[in-house]
């Protein structure tokens, strides 16, 4: 299977993708194997929700559509192009990677699993017990497209065994078991991390609504959501406030209200002083990392220091939003669209495949 052969599947995929909108799903005829997925996987759609609550059908889609507007040819190509894959030896020995899979927000992995079969390795994949159909559905409209794919991808529940490296995600928790289980393997394990915003009181509406979207998409449990705030000290939530309020809805999902309601209380109970617009809590907090319905915040004297403290914190931080006030930062409302070459944590994962022996 040749490289090019790999990247006009995953267009076909993406293809395939495309069709499926919360505002608009309609079947083309000239996409592979409609006959066969189409029907199946828009009920899936609807039933992932049964699967994990989190997994309303605006998510689903909207993840659906986020893979879908990334594999396009141009995409592929570009992200490819950074690479030197020697066709010559396409012919090497196989890696069989394991991957395990986080499930807080839906196709979490995918980028993983992409990566994975695009350098010419074997998947393991081990699923989240929050996530397992949405995955092993493309899987099987992938070896639809190319049968050749169907020795390349294994899904196990049990233990993962017979494997060359392996890629997981989990918590700061899991990763030291996995550091310690991985040991001899060559390996890339994640862990906790949170996206931060930088403010300086000068931002739009517009921004700052856009800002809202990294907030509460996927009801903010993914580690590309905005969970902390670094605002001057004069700054008025005012503006904030009033620009988030089209996300208001939010607080009619019965599994974010209650969060809402329970996170709330507790800070009440210990005292601590809270700005609340009736579906968000503000707090100020030193952490990154702040509960389900609620975001930190902290004054910062100077973009300076600020800038310091967070390099210094690299390696809890996934995004950077702002309006250019610090380095590597990307504009609002961009934190749930990464580009295939937007990697996690900033570790290569192409290149990792491509040089690990």
């Amino acid at each position: 299977m040749t490289l090019e052969t790999k990247k006009s599947v995953f267009v076909e995929l993406g293809n395939f993708l495309k069709q499926f909108s919360e505002k608009d799903t309609i079947k083309k005829s000239d996409v592979l194997h409609n006959d066969l997925f189409f029907e199946d996987f828009e009920k899936l759609i609807h039933l992932s929700q049964s699967h994990n609550g989190w997994y309303t059908p605006e998510q689903v889609y909207f993840s659906i559509q986020s893979w879908a507007n990334a594999l396009t040819e141009e995409n592929i190509e570009k992200w490819l192009s950074a690479y030197s894959f020697d066709l010559a030896k396409e012919g090497k020995t196989e890696k069989t990677v394991a991957l395990i899979l986080a499930g807080n927000i839906p196709l979490v992995g995918f980028h993983d699993f992409l990566s994975v079969l695009i350098t010419g390795n074997k998947a393991l994949v081990k699923t989240s017990s929050n996530d397992q159909h949405l995955l092993p559905f493309l899987a099987k409209y992938l070896m639809a497209v190319d049968e050749s794919l169907k020795n390349k991808i294994t899904f196990v529940e049990g233990k993962l065994e017979n494997f060359d490296a392996v890629i997981a995600t989990g918590s700061n928790n899991t990763s030291r078991y996995f550091e310690y289980y991985f040991k001899d393997k060559p390996s890339i394990i994640r862990k906790n991390r949170n996206s931060v915003a930088v403010l300086n009181g000068k931002e739009t509406h517009e921004e700052l609504e856009a800002l809202g979207e990294d907030i509460f998409r996927y009801f903010g449990l993914g580690c590309r959501n905005v969970s902390k705030l670094f605002v001057p000290k004069d700054y008025s939530f005012v503006p904030f406030f009033e620009a988030i309020f089209k996300y208001q809805d939010v607080i009619h999902y019965e599994k974010y209200a209650n969060n809402y309601d329970y996170n709330k209380a507790v800070f009440l109970m210990s005292n601590f002083k809270l700005l609340d617009n009736g579906f968000l809590t503000l707090k100020e907090d030193p952490s990154y990392a702040s509960p389900i319905s609620s975001v930190f915040y902290e004054f910062y004297e100077n973009i300076e220091d600020l800038q310091t403290r967070l390099e210094a914190d690299a390696e809890q931080i996934q995004c950077i939003v702002s309006k250019d006030l610090v380095k590597n930062s990307i504009p609002f409302g961009q934190t749930q669209k990464p580009q295939l070459w937007d990697y996690a944590d900033n570790v290569d994962t192409i290149t990792f495949l491509l040089t690990t022996k």
